[in-house]
């Protein structure tokens, strides 16, 4: 079996485009699929280079549904692709595509990259993606883009919108007041958050409440440079600030 380095290096047909950064990080996360039945949904079909791509790196049991706004897009169609055509900014247009397709194990968004399209792609078809799936969303630096609608720390930026899952991923730990601002369907869905150059990549698991637990005995005290400046068993002062937490 061909390596994804091999693959893109030796590639020919419709036009690719990828940056060199991003093979290895697909190999890193998409390689348990090869050869495998699962289903791919890329936002962004353009050439169709990377349809081709897919296939020869997944295999034939792939099942790839792509997103395009340009109708000619239809023509890359065959048995194991289907193309929809219609504006990924667009929720009624998204939401027609959800119901069309089953549960998506990975989603790629690779497509028109503006700041509206990202953050309505992901709040639409988020909770389509499998419950152990994985949401990728590349080429983040439009992110910093002005004609994006991004821009450094810019309110209403992808990355400042993703950022904000950080809180969501300890949403268990929040104190009353801020329970509604970081608990949300994240806490419950995502197990880890990765950030890498223009990617970002949800893996998702049916999350629990974490437990923090205690085995095996006790060896010292905390004696008289305790935190609380009482000497007291490590254990017990642990438990006394897990209790102070909010729960």
């Amino acid at each position: 079996m061909e390596s994804i380095q091999q693959i893109f290096e030796n590639y020919s047909g419709p036009l690719l485009n990828k940056w060199d950064n991003y093979i290895d990080i697909y190999d890193y996360y998409f390689s348990p699929y090869r050869n495998k039945e699962f289903v791919f949904l890329e936002i962004g079909v353009a050439h169709g280079g990377s349809l081709q791509f897919w296939q020869q790196y997944f295999g034939n049991k792939i099942k790839i549904y792509g997103i395009d706004i340009n109708p000619e897009c239809k023509k890359f169609e065959n048995d194991n692709v289907k193309i929809f055509i219609g504006s990924q900014e667009d929720p009624v247009f998204l939401e027609s595509v959800k119901k069309s397709i089953p549960p998506i194990d990975i989603l790629l968004d690779d497509g028109g990259h503006t700041m509206k399209q990202q953050i309505t792609t992901f709040n639409v078809l988020f909770d389509h993606v499998k419950r152990d799936g994985i949401y990728m969303c590349e080429d983040l630096h439009t992110s910093y883009y002005k004609n994006f609608g991004g821009g450094l720390r810019r309110a209403g930026s992808f990355i400042e919108f993703s950022k904000r899952h950080i809180d969501n991923l300890h949403g268990w730990f929040a104190k009353k007041g801020q329970r509604q601002e970081m608990l949300n369907k994240i806490t419950a869905s995502v197990w880890a958050i990765h950030y890498y150059n223009s990617i970002v990549v949800y893996l998702k698991r049916e999350m629990k409440e974490p437990k923090n637990l205690f085995k095996g005995d006790e060896t010292v005290t905390i004696g008289d440079y305790a935190v609380f400046g009482q000497k007291r068993s490590i254990t017990g002062q642990l438990k006394k600030l897990i209790s102070r937490s909010g729960k």
